[in-house]
């Protein structure tokens, strides 16, 4: 969904509203509701009253990054000195005093920290430093409640002081207490405060870390940003609903990072550090290089479980560290590989991410202005009669009654034809998604009528965040009108969600839901329900897409290339246009504001405008936001844990879904995420738009959530805000075949994109699908090995091929698994890319995926590619084997439909690979089958382990690097007479092959001699 709404693009008004304002609110109000016709279709309406637009407005604020009054707090803080040191089994405890007298910059310094560094396991370090003396009710400085965010678990029995561990903590006082992790056998320093103070206030925290030249650091996220973050970047985390902009926060929260550092190693066993800057690179291509066997790289994480707002400051030679509150709680994960501290971070810090439902994996289709449910048929029509693959059907908020959560709008969505038009869906073994937003819409008071069960439920149960002080609820405004908003941390607050979800499944039978706006957004600044009730339903303070007098048309990015004449005729009237607006701005008109800065009282926090200020996209923390003050049942300010709304929401709907499917995964897609939530859900990449550089942004803005443990992420394919053309939208289509979650969706007010929208962009479409559907199997093993192991599903190219410095940057080409290169058209107007090939230099082997041919390719190459419109580079890695079973419309097609397999040998001549089956969706699977396929000396194995029944037969096996035509093939002992060589692209192909295995592809070990 978005973040502007619309309620109607063609309406009737039903009544006039009249209204008086106090103190700039609105007070009285008339209303009613009735039916009116939209483009041929009924829909409900509501003539409302618009939120003063004021009301969204807060107080301007300057980010300390850009204020130049800033005071610089490592220049005026005295530090820490640590004393009564004492070593444990795990590590060491202190106790650290300030070192001189109290700076209290951005608040209130604290006086006494405690000290804690844990060995927690041999990959695993913990530092952690948080105020001696918490405070009544943990509220003078919140420190992260376990019960919120789960800390990793030290390991049973503690470890003795480093023992078999490769990092090794230093620490000192001089001039203040400093610490440093050190990794023992390349003598690095991964972090390191020496040479700077930690600055712990009630408010503000600091602390700095030295990096090494032009480093690669990756992840701190969520944001709009290349995979490598650079060494001039403010990662700022807090959640925000905002449309995708570049470089800024918006909807999740991830304090985790990446760092990984390249070494060439000399005769003496020396590692000498390899600045990335001294690699030419380009789109991860090098020149002058050949085999890098004589470079290694090591890769170290580090987490800081810490739930604030935050900057994080990527400079030069430093990384610091400014949160808003909470503790320095650091864990160091040692690697070495990435691919090492993935699986490090998941399996301690995030949890394991959730095992998704096979229909997951399939095609979903989306947009924000489907009018009803017959249109809903009509589309899903469309799709089958040109037959391109669609597994589920979603809708946006115009399927709610005055957008309220678990209704159906009687006139356009209702319960009886939602009823008909699912029994058909699920007939066709076909799915539906609908979405939920975060906010509760409250009744009118004054008007019967205005009943809404789920608010009345969740009054009673006592749910719904409180304004400060009082035991009054919190009234906000979101697209409903005034709403209140669930506290999570309220005890009943899940069990309520988890029986709406129930209630409403009773009549609209869903199969995964969908969540929306939960930063958690609000339209307006405070409780500005507050009084106001009777004015409910109201409309939002901005103008909406599609309402008359705000309707705007968006020319697609390629029109200018796509339809010269117009696009000239639309330049002089948009430039005519400028002209008038420059000449109606008066001159000498005000460009200067003037900021509000706070200053700190001893011993009192100033929650809504903190003294240091964050780069907040919004500015004032409370824009489009729930306010700091918002208090929590158990006495939690929403400053303390804005940013886990998000996860905490995906939580309580995981826990509803298991209440209304008893033993079934839940599928979950939620835009706001912190540290863990892949354990529920997965994760869509917001509001993007229909520009290229938005398709590029998406691929390492999926690989950032991979680094996450939130596997399961796509973006709104063609984009969503704006007009695609068929260019843009066949180059994503074909893209976003390769990514975990697969959807196209966008916004109310623009154009039509279905696939079947063009013809090329359906035909680009199905070639894409085609592949995807053939690669279920291996996709779905993809996710069995991140769910039981912490594998990345997408892949950087820097993570699979440590030894190679020019891919450090590389994130216009990925890797899905360890075995699929995709090289994707990201600009407008090519016929043609460029891509590595890695490895090559030091023999690996890649295979385009339609001829079959080995790819020949130079060490270091940045190869030029033929890629005309409808055609997506695809490689597949030698030394791999495929598995995968014929494409169907559905997936439950797909898993009905005979096997094969796809072999690709490496240099050797020898390739291995596996596959994961069970039924799909149990969450606790009762039988399972794991198959090993390896090749060695002209012969294919396979060992089969597990109890599922797969039924479907071999069909045929395909082997690509094969010298010369194989002969006399038998599977276990027996002649097999479909075989076909084609010599010039040196593939096998071994046909006929379900007689032979009738009983069931993987009914038992057999083996396929040539």
């Amino acid at each position: 969904m978005a973040t502007l709404n619309s309620f109607l693009s063609k309406f009737v008004l039903l009544s006039y509203l009249t209204c008086s304002f106090v103190n700039g609110q609105a007070t009285t109000t008339t209303g009613s509701i009735g039916t009116v016709t939209i483009d041929g279709h009924a829909s409900t309406f509501s003539a409302q009253f618009t939120v003063p637009a004021g009301a969204q407005n807060g107080v301007p604020v300057l980010p300390n990054i850009d204020d130049p009054k800033a005071v610089d707090a490592q220049t005026v803080c005295p530090g820490y000195k640590a004393s009564n040191v004492k070593q444990t089994n795990s590590g060491l405890t202190a106790s650290l005093s300030l070192a001189g007298k109290a700076c209290n910059v951005y608040g209130t310094d604290i006086e006494s920290l405690s000290l804690t560094v844990e060995y927690q396991s041999d990959s695993r370090l913990s530092v952690n430093i948080q105020p001696t003396y918490l405070g009544p009710k943990n509220t003078s400085w919140f420190v992260l409640a376990d019960n919120l965010v789960p800390k990793p678990p030290t390991s049973s029995g503690g470890y003795g002081y480093g023992r078999s561990s490769d990092l090794k903590v230093d620490w000192g006082n001089s001039p203040s207490f400093w610490f440093s992790v050190t990794r023992e056998s390349t003598n690095d320093i991964l972090f390191s405060t020496k040479g700077n103070v930690i600055v712990y206030e009630n408010q503000f925290l600091e602390i700095v870390s030295t990096l090494p030249e032009d480093y690669n650091l990756y992840g701190l996220g969520e944001h709009i940003h290349g995979l490598r973050l650079g060494n001039n970047y403010t990662a700022t985390l807090y959640a925000a609903d905002v449309g995708d902009p570049i470089d800024l926060n918006i909807y999740g929260s991830h304090p985790f990072y990446l760092d990984t550092r390249y070494y060439s190693k000399g005769s003496n066993g020396k590692h000498t550090y390899i600045p990335q800057g001294s690699w030419q690179s380009s789109n991860g291509g090098y020149v002058g290089h050949g085999s890098t066997s004589g470079t290694s790289s090591y890769s170290h994480g580090v987490y800081l479980r810490n739930a604030h707002g935050q900057d994080i400051l990527l400079r030069p030679d430093s990384i610091t560290w400014r949160t808003l509150g909470g503790a320095f709680e650091f864990y160091f994960y040692d690697g070495p590989s990435a691919l090492d501290v993935t699986r490090q971070y998941q399996t301690s810090a995030t949890g394991l991410p959730a095992m998704q439902q096979y229909f997951g994996f399939g095609y979903h289709q989306c947009r924000w202005g489907y009018a009803n449910w017959t249109q809903l048929q009509e589309v899903v029509d469309n799709f089958k009669r040109l037959d391109i693959p669609l597994e589920t059907i979603w809708t946006d908020i115009d399927y709610m009654k005055l957008y309220r959560d678990f209704t159906n709008d009687p006139v356009t969505f209702s319960v009886p034809e939602g009823k008909e038009f699912l029994a058909k869906l699920h007939a066709n073994n076909q799915h539906y998604v609908p979405i939920v937003d975060s906010a509760i819409y409250i009744p009118n008071p004054d008007n019967e009528t205005d009943a809404y069960p789920t608010y009345n439920r969740g009054h009673e149960a006592g749910v719904f965040l409180l304004n400060p002080g009082t035991d009054e609820e919190y009234i906000g405004d979101v697209w409903p009108g005034y709403t209140v908003f669930p506290d999570w941390q309220a005890s009943k607050a899940v069990e309520w969600w988890s029986n709406e979800l129930v209630n409403w499944y009773k009549d609209i039978h869903f199969d995964g839901i969908w969540i929306d706006m939960s930063e958690v957004s609000s339209f307006c600044v405070g409780s500005c329900g507050t009084g106001n009730l009777s004015l409910n339903p109201v409309h939002p303070p901005f103008g909406l897409p599609g309402e008359p007098g705000n309707k705007v048309f968006d020319y697609p990015e390629g029109f200018n290339i796509t339809n010269a004449t117009e696009a000239a005729a639309a330049l002089s009237s948009s430039s005519s246009q400028a002209s008038a607006n420059a000449a109606a701005t008066p001159a000498g008109s005000p460009t200067s504001t003037t900021y509000l800065r706070t200053t700190p009282t001893p011993g009192v926090r100033d929650i809504n405008h903190p003294p240091y200020v964050i780069n907040n996209v919004q500015g004032d923390l409370a824009v489009h936001a729930v306010s700091p003050n918002a208090t929590h049942h158990d006495g939690v300010v929403e400053y303390d844990v804005h940013n886990l709304f998000g996860h905490q929401i995906l939580n309580a709907t995981y826990q509803g879904l298991l209440s209304v499917f008893p033993g079934k995964r839940p599928f979950i897609i939620g835009r706001s995420t912190f540290a863990s939530t892949g354990r529920w859900a997965g994760h869509w990449g917001g509001d993007n738009a229909s520009k290229w550089y938005y398709m590029y942004f998406s691929i390492p803005q999926a690989l950032s959530f991979a680094l996450f443990g939130i596997p399961m992420f796509g973006v709104d394919t063609c984009g969503f805000n704006g007009n695609s053309d068929y260019e843009l939208c066949s180059r994503w289509m074909q893209l976003s075949a390769f990514f975990p979650f697969y959807r196209n969706h966008n916004e109310k007010s623009t154009n039509s994109q279905e696939p079947y929208i063009w013809s090329s962009v359906t035909t680009a479409t199905k070639t894409a699908m085609n592949i995807r559907y053939n690669l279920l199997p291996y996709i779905y093993t993809l996710f069995y090995n991140a769910h039981t192991k912490g594998d990345t599903v997408m892949r950087a190219l820097a993570w699979e091929f440590p030894s190679d410095p020019s891919l450090a940057n590389a994130d216009r080409q990925f890797l899905l698994g360890p075995s699929i290169l995709v090289t994707p058209v990201l600009d407008q107007g090519a016929s043609s890319v460029k891509g590595v090939f890695p490895g090559v230099g030091d023999g690996e082997v890649w295979y385009d995926w339609y001829t079959g041919s080995a790819v020949s390719a130079s060490p270091g190459e940045n190869k030029t590619i033929e890629a005309p419109l409808g055609h997506i580079p695809v490689y597949v890695r030698g030394g791999s084997i495929l598995p995968m079973q014929e494409p169907g419309y559905t997936t439950t097609e797909c898993r009905k439909n005979p096997w094969k397999l796809l072999v690709a040998l490496d240099e050797r001549g020898s390739a291995s690979g596996e596959v994961y089956i069970d039924d799909g969706e149990s969450l606790e699977p009762s039988e399972t089958l794991l198959v090993d396929f390896s090749v060695r000396k002209n012969g294919l194995s396979v060992k089969v382990k597990g109890n599922y029944k797969v039924e479907q037969p071999l069909s045929n096996v395909t082997v690509l690097g094969v010298g010369s035509k194989p002969g006399n093939v038998k599977l276990n002992g027996k002649a097999v007479s479909g075989v076909s060589y084609e010599s010039e692209s040196k593939v096998a192909y071994i046909t006929g092959l379900e007689d032979l295995t009738k009983g069931g592809a993987f009914s038992g070990d057999w083996t396929l001699s040539w």
